[in-house]
């Protein structure tokens, strides 16, 4: 195994929300002792500069003139973008520096960012997202198309990250029971990305005859773990409701959950219900698979 593998991989585009996204994997790079990786995909294809028209009948040698001058706008384009985000990522590597993360290397890819990471995550421990980009001021989506695709593409726990971020001093682990929220609660106890935090295990939706059961197993769990602070906690209620409210009302930092479960917490990141959930918690969420 090299050393950059086990890796904390932070994909980021040029927007401001790639800070957020730095300090994030920063802190979690340096909690877990993982080397951090930053990577910038650019889009093969790129939409063409606004105001260019290359509709209607061409001669052949104006055809060829044409091919030739798009081509050569398209090199100058690359090259551009790739100066650009290479500056960019330098800075965000500093700052991951700053704030302890060691090693720290960059990458820029050409390609679709869903193939792209998919490729990667054999060699990834934890990767960090940044729910919106670049489309943020002009968007009202929660969660970017592209990361919302990327999400359902992998299979490793993803870290969304928000407008802010703050060290986490208290985290919310949604639990049901299911064998993924089990995992979660096991992963919580034994990574030392939560050692020292306060622990609150939520269990909401219909419940079941055994909640009480699960929930004391979970509390157990993470206090053989050597968690002093754990709070557990059964709600009846539409989950992606009670989330929302217990992430405001406990002052949580960091949400935990799972995704594409066969449980009630499946369709939270289908349809409306991801809207509701990502729309009432501001804090990043690390999503488990």
């Amino acid at each position: 195994m090299t050393q950059q593998d086990n890796k904390v991989l932070a994909c980021v585009d040029l927007s401001p929300y790639a800070e957020y996204v730095a300090d994030c994997a920063a802190w979690a790079a340096e909690r877990m002792g993982a080397p951090l990786e930053f990577m910038h995909v650019i889009d093969r294809h790129p939409a063409l500069p606004h105001g260019q028209d290359h509709s209607g009948a061409l001669v052949a040698n104006a055809q060829e003139t044409l091919l030739r001058n798009m081509s050569e706008e398209d090199a100058a384009r690359t090259r551009a973008e790739r100066d650009a985000a290479r500056r960019f990522l330098q800075g965000l590597r500093e700052r991951a520096l700053t704030a302890g993360a060691d090693p720290v290397d960059t990458r820029q890819r050409h390609g679709d960012l869903a193939e792209t990471l998919s490729e990667q995550q054999e060699r990834v421990r934890l990767f960090v997202l940044g729910r919106r980009g670049a489309s943020a001021s002009t968007s009202p989506r929660p969660l970017g198309s592209q990361v919302e695709w990327t999400v359902r593409s992998l299979q490793r726990p993803i870290l969304t990250v928000t407008e802010r971020f703050k060290t986490p001093e208290r985290v919310l682990i949604a639990f049901d029971g299911s064998a993924i929220t089990r995992r979660g609660v096991e992963m919580v106890a034994q990574s030392p990305l939560f050692k020292g935090l306060s622990v609150h295990v939520l269990m909401s939706g219909k419940p079941s005859g055994d909640a009480g059961k699960q929930i004391g197993w979970a509390r157990q769990t993470l206090e053989q773990a050597g968690f002093g602070e754990v709070v557990t906690d059964i709600e009846p209620g539409a989950p992606e409701t009670v989330i929302g409210q217990t992430v405001t009302r406990l002052d949580i930092d960091l949400l935990i959950m799972g995704a594409y479960t066969h449980s009630p917490w499946r369709q939270l990141l289908a349809g409306s219900k991801t809207t509701d959930v990502l729309r009432a918690v501001k804090v990043p969420t690390l999503l488990l698979r």
